[in-house]
């Protein structure tokens, strides 16, 4: 089989011969070019002209599989070209796994284990991403969908959430394959397409589909946890966070009527003056910081690699939790481990600039702690706003995980293949701040766990949904190892 440098090689060494004809030259030179159309119509191109992982993760970022709240905007084409691609590019996988796709663009493989006895595992990650928020798209280094390497960095949206989690499962399946591996657990893999508006096309219908299958699984791994460097808990240490449980997601609807008209006759009090005050009340008023687990144990796990007096304070948790959580609260990047947090995302009144509007309404999304209830953040928020004229109404997503045990065979798995990657990382159980698919698998997987494999500095983990979401090539490559170990760790049963 012929790769794109031995060719190159090939060719500087046959014009080096003088004595070859320049016929004959081109008789060879046509070979060539024949056995790489015969390869091209073989096999996956990567196969042929020796791309890398991170030459696949690029293509795959070209595809524009953005998901929008509004289904009428959603490019259906790009998902079918991703699932396509993805197809032709891993044979093994698709020829030798059972394949079904799901709402036809999810996708849902099945690695048939030796033992019907031992329970499945079950690995997930999403195909879909995020839109580009307008007016931002001049401040990528980068187009967002073009797949640019430079520097051995790769730029694009889904770098971190969630494509690389897709092809780095797929990378890990197909290499397992060509070694012949065989698992004796059953393997499954839920690819969904819609987990950035909630899943329900996607992740859901593969649930669903999972429990026509009498599936059931002793654990599962999501999206989530990376390793993470230069943390404001333990500066100088990699820490590998394994995610043992989620937030909440609670959207609440504040929204509030008054006297319309002209503009030039206003009334003492507006439905825009009335809602914006709400809001600032809401937002001057955050959730009391606390420590919940799994952080507790979190801390307490980071507490022998810690310094004086830090590593007495995380000790004795008991004691000064208050303290550790007051201050964990103050900084940007821990705040929402300790918090149930509140964030204004959406207002919207008026439809000219001198006509007073009859209505005014906005949107404030909250990320509960483990512990912490929808009906008490109501109360509490309905407490906070005090006006009967403002109305508030939720849209709360069902089917919220648990904590998953950090002393489980999962997150032994999960463990045993960060480390081999990562032998200089302390690995802890962590809180996602975030919310993903898993939510919908809660009633089919006794433990929930959501891992990456990949290294993140805190500040890039900040251009997840952001700007300039990025990857290196070290910490794709890197995921992949981890993923490997992953699927044949789990492969490998009890």
């Amino acid at each position: 089989m012929f790769q794109r440098n031995e060719l190159i090689d090939q060719k500087n060494l046959v014009e080096g011969f003088a004595p070859l004809s320049q016929g004959v030259l081109d008789t060879m030179q046509s070979l060539q070019c024949r056995a790489v159309l015969i390869c091209l119509l073989i096999f996956p191109t990567h196969l042929c002209f020796g791309a890398s992982p991170l030459d696949r993760l690029a293509e795959a970022v070209r595809f524009k599989t953005v998901s929008s709240q509004n289904s009428a905007e959603i490019d259906y084409e790009a998902f079918q070209g991703l699932n396509e691609f993805l197809a032709r590019t891993y044979p093994r996988t698709f020829d030798q796994l059972e394949v079904e796709y799901i709402n036809t663009h999810s996708i849902l493989l099945r690695w048939l284990g030796s033992d019907p006895e031992q329970n499945p595992v079950l690995f997930t990650a999403h195909t879909d991403v995020v839109p580009i928020e307008i007016g931002t798209e001049g401040d990528w280094q980068h187009p967002p969908f073009a797949g640019v390497i430079e520097n051995n960095t790769l730029y694009g949206r889904g770098t971190l959430d969630d494509k690389q989690g897709v092809i780095s499962l797929l990378e890990a399946t197909e290499t397992l394959l060509e070694e012949g591996f065989k698992p004796r657990r059953t393997l499954v893999f839920g690819f969904g397409h819609d987990e950035e508006i909630g899943g329900e096309n996607g992740a859901a219908a593969l649930a669903e589909r999972m429990r026509e299958l009498n599936l059931s699984f002793d654990w599962m791994v999501d999206e989530g946890g990376f390793v993470v460097s230069n943390t404001p808990l333990l500066p100088g240490r990699d820490l590998a966070m394994i995610n043992v449980a989620e937030k909440g997601y609670v959207t609440l609807t504040l929204s509030t009527e008054a006297p319309g008209g002209h503009s030039s006759s206003p009334a003492s009090t507006g439905a825009i003056g009335t809602l914006a005050r709400a809001l600032d009340r809401i937002e001057s008023n955050p959730f009391d910081p606390k420590l919940v687990e799994p952080m507790r144990s979190a801390l307490a796990m980071m507490s022998p690699e810690m310094s004086q007096p830090e590593r007495f304070l995380f000790n004795n948790l008991w004691l000064f939790d208050r303290l550790i959580a007051g201050q964990m609260a103050k900084d940007s990047i821990t705040q929402p481990m300790v918090r149930t947090t509140t964030a204004l995302t959406m207002f919207n009144a008026g439809v000219k600039e001198n006509v007073i509007p009859q209505r005014a309404e906005a949107k404030v999304n909250f990320r509960l702690l483990p512990g912490d209830t929808v009906e008490e953040l109501i109360a509490t928020i309905t407490d906070i706003v005090d006006d009967p004229t403002v109305n508030i109404s939720n849209d709360r997503w069902s089917d919220r995980p648990g904590v998953a045990d950090a002393n489980g065979d999962g997150f032994a798995v999960i463990s045993a293949a960060t480390s081999a990657v990562y032998p200089d990382a302390l690995i802890i159980p962590s809180l996602l701040q975030a919310t993903t698919d898993t939510r919908h698998y809660v009633n089919l997987a006794k433990d929930q766990y959501r891992f990456h494999g990949n290294s993140v500095t805190t500040e890039q983990a900040r251009s997840v949904h952001g700007t300039n979401e990025y990857i290196s090539r070290d910490s794709f490559n890197n995921a992949i190892s981890v993923a490997r170990g992953m699927v044949k760790g789990a492969g490998k049963g009890r």
